[in-house]
């Protein structure tokens, strides 16, 4: 059974593999994706590894992640929490843009299993990315709002 470092390491790898279904898969089945910095319009919890999973399922047509460009692990003093800063760069699949964003998690992994995922990223910088606060709604509004 997997710690949370090694849990994170393994969904970053699914990530860069551009599997979905096997990222989608870490979470327990009533784990929780959170968005506390989300804009009006964009879902702020995605709830249950179905749901987690509808939500991911079409991520890599929207943002091709070509490779994580920097990453710290912080241990919490709760072994099961860990607190992730990184850097992605990839592609805007739809327009070809560049695409780099720095986000901080805090992710909770029970029995092998993550159960909290809280992403910390910033909607207006992800706006500017995609071409403005519609296209950003618009590509990740499938099935989580």
């Amino acid at each position: 059974m997997m710690n949370a470092r090694g849990l994170v390491d393994h969904a970053l790898d699914l990530l860069l593999a551009k599997d979905m279904t096997a990222f989608a898969g870490l979470w327990a089945e009533d784990g929780v994706i959170e968005f506390p910095f989300a804009q009006p319009g964009y879902p702020q919890r995605v709830e249950g590894r179905a749901a987690i999973h509808e939500y991911l399922r079409d991520y890599p047509d929207i943002l091709d992640i070509r490779e994580i460009t920097s990453k710290t692990v912080h241990q919490s003093v709760d072994p099961d929490v860990v607190i992730v800063e990184m850097e992605v760069a990839g592609v805007v699949a739809a327009t070809g843009r560049p695409y780099t964003m720095r986000y901080i998690a805090v992710i909770t992994v029970r029995d092998g299993e993550i159960r909290s995922y809280r992403d910390y990223w910033s909607p207006l910088a992800a706006a500017e990315i995609m071409g403005g606060t519609d296209a950003l709604n618009d590509a990740f509004s499938g099935g989580a709002r």
